[in-house]
């Protein structure tokens, strides 16, 4: 069984990788707030080579150099996708087992929904992570 694995709502979409993530973060921008239709985007990212996706994938363009994929049969979002970068961010509600997602930090806290409180402990960037 692979360490990383889910799919959409029907199951015609599958998804799976043994690979290390390379980070597990908790997004709070609008745009993800949109397109998944729920206060954040929690994902876990990897190297798009890592990651083997079977079945009838649709995607758009959420931004100049951001993907994001679906299942064309149900709309479940599974990932948002730069290809210029190489890679993949996975969504944690997507995951077969979810108990996997361990979060690293909160990025883009400041367009968090107001009723939202991190008390978590994990770091908080109002915008996009420092580098490295």
């Amino acid at each position: 069984m692979a360490r990383y694995q889910g799919g959409c709502l029907c199951k015609a979409v599958r998804y799976r990788t043994d690979a290390a993530p390379i980070n597990e973060r908790v997004c709070h921008c609008r745009l993800c707030q949109k397109v998944i239709g729920a206060a954040f985007n929690a994902r876990v990212l990897f190297r798009i080579d890592d990651v083997t996706v079977d079945g009838p994938l649709a995607t758009v363009n959420t931004s100049p150099d951001l993907k994001r994929g679906f299942c064309s049969s149900c709309g479940t979002t599974m990932f948002s996708r730069r290809d210029s970068a190489g890679i993949i961010g996975i969504t944690t509600g997507s995951l077969d087992d979810p108990t996997v997602f361990r979060p690293q930090m909160h990025i883009f806290t400041a367009s968090k929904q107001a009723w939202i409180m991190l008390d978590d402990g994990l770091p908080q960037y109002e915008g996009a992570p420092p580098p490295g």
